[in-house]
């Protein structure tokens, strides 16, 4: 398949997917498109041992194209959001190492695609946050990306979280146990292929078996139909006051 919104490197046993989706690499249908059929196929393939989801030097993911999501109608909306959960899914369900360097900034549905790694190493930036700040816009943080996060965090420190809008730079997400390496953004990839390689020398079938025993609740969040989900994010979003506010979002960029 040619992916339009990642690249794909070949290394001896493992493979780096690194997103490369616009300026700003933010999330849209066809990177969880990509995403999606990228850790489906390479689950499959025996060739690829690992992955390393990666990003632009100091610009991991900007987040979702929320704009257009959610301005482009309802076919297009839940095309999107269908395609993101089945993305999750996939990443959640990839049995074998994967790794997420995150080399800068990754706010929002951007978390969200590093907490589905096993490990995650983190860029130190200015810039260089992750965390779920939706309350921002006063938007709502959907089901799935909200059990994701509570998984991770523990639900009383990501609801205090999500109210506070808060964005962990790299030694915070560390010290809150978002990431699990806060490097230099020029390491970031040197020390995820480490940590990889240190995975991949323990004996597949054990690793396999052992990852999913360990994470049995987080592959509870995905092991289910998203048809409800979906709907109910699309009903969240055509809300007039959320169209407004994205309306006033979007007029704000153009200033």
């Amino acid at each position: 398949m040619n992916y339009t919104s990642i690249t794909v490197e070949r290394k001896e046993n493992y493979a780096i997917v690194q997103l490369d989706g616009g300026k700003v690499n933010q999330i849209n249908t066809a990177m969880v498109r990509d995403l999606k059929h990228v850790f489906t196929v390479l689950d499959q393939d025996d060739s690829v041992r690992g992955i390393i989801l990666s990003g632009r030097p100091h610009g991991f993911s900007a987040g979702l194209d929320i704009v257009n999501i959610a301005m482009g109608g309802k076919g297009k909306a839940t095309e999107f959001w269908t395609y993101y959960h089945e993305a999750l899914q996939a990443m959640i369900r990839f049995s074998k190492p994967f790794v997420c360097a995150i080399t800068g900034y990754a706010p929002a549905g951007a978390t969200i695609l590093a907490l589905c790694a096993d490990y995650r190493v983190m860029g130190i930036g200015a810039k260089h946050v992750v965390g779920m700040h939706e309350f921002k816009l006063s938007m709502q943080v959907p089901e799935l990306l909200a059990d994701i996060y509570a998984y991770h965090l523990g639900e009383k420190q990501a609801w205090e979280a999500v109210q506070q809008m808060k964005l962990y730079t790299s030694d915070q997400a560390l010290e809150v146990g978002l990431v699990n390496e806060s490097v230099a953004v020029e390491s970031v990839l040197e020390r995820s292929e480490l940590y990889l390689q240190k995975m991949l020398s323990i004996h597949t079938p054990v690793f396999t078996e052992t990852k999913r025993l360990l994470r049995k609740n987080l592959l509870k969040l995905v092991d289910r139909d998203f048809t409800q989900l979906v709907e109910d994010v699309i009903d969240n979003l055509s809300d007039p006051f959320t169209q407004q506010v994205i309306q006033e979002f979007k007029n704000n960029l153009k200033k």
